[in-house]
């Protein structure tokens, strides 16, 4: 298993009225993330926040390429990004769900406690396939045909790469003693948005490289369809 030690980039915030980052997606111009009772998006370049809805969000956020996906209680809301209207809500898995990713046409949804990645079908919350990890599990992120997600446990945090289909762990990114990972997303290349839970901020942190480069840009498995308009 390949190991190093995190490498942060930026951070972002606190920002005014975030008690805690929970989710964090990425819809190449804007990063989203969930504060609790909304939905904020914030200009990467400048770190502002430019849109907030007011909709229950303590828990994983995604983006599919055209609409929002956040976890709140039992359910996903899939909502519109332009108005935050809700358009549909279905069922999330029964368990502590944190981490939320969209990723070959369907819903990745990491469990805290239940230290478990399930896929799930987003059009009837069926859960598709099951990973399971050694480590409460908190964000869930894809990118070049590669399944990350975040850890926290005994206020200890990393950033893993694990195999898709046995959930064996390949790489290990630790953070620094006491920064906390409640929420992942790639951006499409070499950096990280990394939810700071009570720290009401967002980090980026930089993805490792490893020989040639598979196409900057990827966000989904390979062999997956794109899925953005």
């Amino acid at each position: 298993m390949r190991q190093s030690a995190a490498e942060i980039v930026r951070e972002y915030g606190p920002f005014p009225d975030v008690d805690h980052v929970h989710g964090v997606t990425y819809d190449g111009r804007h990063v989203w993330f969930a504060a609790g009772r909304s939905l904020k998006a914030f200009d990467p370049a400048s770190g502002e926040v430019v849109r907030s809805f007011d909709v229950p969000a303590c828990a994983g956020t995604a983006f599919d390429g055209r609409h929002l996906f956040q976890l709140a209680g039992d359910g996903i809301r899939k909502i519109d990004p332009n108005s935050g209207r809700v358009l549909a809500t279905i069922p999330a898995p029964a368990g502590h769900n944190s981490g939320l990713a969209w990723a070959e046409g369907t819903l990745w949804v990491g469990q805290y406690r239940n230290r478990k990645i399930h896929q799930v079908d987003p059009q009837t919350g069926t859960i598709l396939r099951t990973l399971e990890s050694n480590r409460f599990v908190t964000g869930v992120s894809w990118v070049d045909g590669e399944l990350w997600h975040g850890t926290w446990e005994d206020d200890v945090s990393d950033l893993r790469r694990i195999d898709p289909q046995t959930g064996e762990v390949l790489e290990r990114i630790a953070m620094p003693s006491g920064v906390n990972v409640s929420g992942l997303e790639s951006d499409g290349g070499d950096l990280f948005f990394c939810g700071g839970s009570g720290s009401g901020k967002v980090r980026t942190v930089r993805r490792p490289r490893r020989g040639c480069a598979t196409g900057r840009g990827s966000r989904r498995p390979a062999g997956s369809r794109k899925t953005r308009s």
